[in-house]
């Protein structure tokens, strides 16, 4: 099998760095201007994509329980939030499989591109850094991150010696508007010149979210007062009639929307100058409430579920300086993961249970820089079994198998740095009927996909570079768009897909700018896609899905949303710049802001649904060696382009202020964070979120957080 190649290979690799005698000690953070993730380490001011990087003290500040509400205020990000505890960032409007979360560059594992509802994998609490990569240069970690990338970094397998034989770094906070209490911690010890110990973990309990109004949206509260004058209905086990006026009443807390979440992690490495080999285990448990969707009108199902969620991961990764020649170094990194999660009826019964076994490895040569051209060639294996058992399997038994091989060349003469980026894949899709219901699709399909891109940067002087980028994109559908066949109550949808589709293409434009100085700077790019074979969700009429359903004697009891296929337009910008105005003292002025859009049509349909409004962000910020104050505003316009199953929604604009201090001065990186958000208790919901007309965003929420290093 490839993967036990990749796997020997690298771990053979990595280990041949232990004759090297001397060992590497840098205790010294990534440089902030620095990406990473790629595997051509470079400034962000060079990469031909929309890039952002939130580290230090912006890391602090932003830090929630998800990764999607962490990243909500980056340009060109927001967030799916289907409650507080189950939000995944949203890029340029993408979401699902067209966005790759990962893990120091392996995916997490899970199934949060399964459905909204289903929570991603990865504990913000022990991020070091976050990169998000949007655009063509993400096509390097698969097909599947069209819409772009986001990494977050931690130290679960130590990449250098302590200085001082150990470290340990602590985040806690506390946030009001759920009575969130969280805490986490890491650290390193040194055993001898070359190994390092880590461990890690982390504990968050949060009640009920405190929301600034009602749950319901205006137009969801208007329609269950309505129903309320209708005669009573019992359920169709006899259960009690629906009390629609109280729905419309729910105000201030959103009920079921409480978690409580605990990890924990172990990992080894042997470090020397020539290289390094790791191994890390890790541990999540979580229990967690989804927000109800409550029903409106009489024949609505009203339910409200809860996760109960699981995950036992391995890593390793492993890196060999290989002497300049050919190549500078040579990099490996994979993970495998067993992942479950029950979800609980109100009497904690297993109602279904989701089962993911996975694994994923990437293997890396990275070109010695001759002149002005360097490069890296990899090799990328994915593997996944996935199983969904009760009452709401809308899949089939199924496995996904993905190999990759991709190349990124760069070459720089003058003030021109051009690149070029090429990836093929061999995906295939599988469906296995044991329960031989009759419903589901039984085989597999098999698809290649070329995808690529080209690009150069000028280097206009004083600091200013342009740069244009163009991509080809070919993505195999997954196999929740090609086997769904069921009700799914996390979307309130009966889901239909098509095993018969045709690989996803697309053709795609973007133009950057970039300008960084002390004074100044600015980060913008504008982009244009064109999809043909697009995949997307649309209501269809209910008898579409009743024939589908028809061979296992299900009844159709959800809306009917069938996947189909066809030509699609995205574009849109995003625009990132920050300004000294003053220096008093000791003390810096500095105003930022941003601004992002998308707009999204779907051929011969009309507009994408859940795609995020126009946003401006400002703010302003008094900086110094040992106190930092902030306070920004920030505007959603209203989103009136919808599809036709959705709602409009209103803008909002919230006021946001922080005060961050050093009490060790700057060569200390122990700080204490005290904010106010959405100050004016904002009742806020975001376009993109399938609950909006029944879960709106955190009403004001005080917040506390302390981050200490030894």
């Amino acid at each position: 099998m490839p993967i036990r190649s990749l796997l020997l290979a690298g771990v053979a690799l990595a280990a041949a760095s232990a004759a090297h005698a001397q060992t590497s000690r840098d205790d010294d953070a990534t440089p902030a201007n620095i990406i990473v993730t790629a595997p051509i380490e470079q400034s962000e001011a060079d990469v031909l994509s929309g890039t952002s990087i939130v580290s230090g003290a912006e890391l602090t500040r932003s830090v929630k329980p998800t990764i999607g509400e962490t990243l909500a205020h980056q340009p060109g990000v927001t967030a799916s939030s289907f409650g507080p505890n189950a939000s995944r960032p949203i890029l340029r409007g993408f979401q699902g499989d067209r966005v790759r979360v990962l893990t120091d560059g392996i995916g997490s594992i899970d199934v949060s591109n399964t459905s909204a509802d289903h929570a991603t994998i990865i504990n913000p609490l022990l991020a070091e850094r976050v990169e998000v990569l949007r655009g063509p240069s993400a096509l390097l970690f698969g097909s599947s991150a069209v819409g772009g990338v986001v990494n977050v970094i931690d130290r679960r397998i130590p990449r250098s010696v302590p200085g001082d034989g150990y470290r340990l770094d602590g985040l806690a906070t506390y946030g009001s508007a759920a009575d969130e209490r969280s805490i986490g911690g890491a650290g390193d010890v040194a055993v001898g010149d070359h190994l390092v110990l880590h461990a890690d973990g982390s504990y968050l309990k949060t009640g009920d979210l405190r929301i600034g109004g009602h749950a319901l949206s205006p137009a969801a509260r208007a329609a269950a007062l309505a129903s309320s004058h209708l005669p009573p209905e019992a359920g169709d086990d006899g259960e009690e009639p629906i009390d629609f006026a109280a729905n419309a009443a729910i105000r201030g807390r959103l009920p079921n929307s409480a978690a409580e979440t605990w990890t924990a992690g172990a990992g080894a490495a042997w470090i020397t100058d020539g290289g390094n080999l790791g191994v890390s285990y890790s541990h999540y448990d979580s229990l967690y409430g989804v927000p109800v969707r409550y029903a409106t009108e009489p024949g609505q199902e009203q339910e409200a579920p809860r996760l109960d969620v699981v995950q036992n991961r391995f890593d390793v990764r492993g890196e060999v300086d290989a002497g300049g020649g050919l190549l500078d170094r040579i990099r490996f990194r994979a993970a495998t993961a067993h992942y479950r999660h029950f979800e609980l009826e109100e009497d904690n019964s297993v109602g279904t249970a989701f089962y993911n076994d996975g694994i994923e490895a990437r293997l890396e040569l990275v070109q010695a820089k001759h002149g002005g051209w360097q490069g890296a060639t990899g090799v990328q294996y994915f593997s996944r079994d996935f199983d969904v058992e009760g009452d709401e399997a809308f899949l089939p038994k199924n496995s996904t198998s993905q190999f990759g091989l991709f190349t990124l060349q760069q070459l720089e003469s003058g003030r021109v740095k051009a690149e070029a980026g090429l990836r093929y894949e061999r995906t295939s899709v599988a469906s296995h009927l044991t329960a031989g219901d009759l419903r589901f699709f039984d085989g597999a399909r098999r698809f290649s996909a070329v995808s690529g891109s080209l690009g150069a940067s000028y280097d206009l002087g004083g600091q200013w570079r342009i740069g244009l980028n163009g991509s080809r994109t070919e993505r195999a559908p997954t196999a929740e768009e090609l086997f769904a066949n069921g009700g799914h109550a996390g979307t309130q949808a009966y889901e239909l897909g098509n095993p018969n589709f045709k690989l996803e293409k697309s053709w795609g434009l973007e133009a950057t700018l970039h300008h960084h100085s002390d004074a100044f700077s600015v980060d913008a790019s504008a982009f244009y896609n064109w999809f043909s074979n697009y995949i997307y969700e649309n209501q269809a009429a209910q008898g579409v899905c009743e024939a589908a359903a028809a061979p296992s004697g299900r009844d159709v009891d959800l809306p009917c949303y069938q996947i189909s296929q066809a030509d699609a337009r995205y574009y849109g910008f995003e625009i990132d710049a920050t300004a000294r105005l003053a220096t008093i003292g000791g003390t810096a002025i500095n105003a930022d802001g941003l601004a992002d859009y998308v707009h999204a049509t779907v051929t011969g349909q009309g507009p994408v649904p859940r795609i995020p409004p126009l946003r401006l962000l400002g703010g302003i910020e008094a900086q110094s060696d040992t106190v930092t104050g902030r306070v920004e505003v920030e505007h959603s316009f209203k989103q009136d382009r919808v599809a036709d199953f959705e709602t409009a929604t209103p803008s909002y604009t919230m006021v946001n202020a922080s005060l961050s201090l050093s009490p060790f001065g700057a060569g200390n990186r122990t700080s204490l964070v005290l904010s106010a958000n959405n100050i004016f208790d904002v009742n806020a919901r975001r376009h993109s979120s399938f609950l909006k007309d029944f879960a709106p965003l955190a009403g004001r929420d005080l917040r506390a957080t302390l981050k200490f290093s030894l």
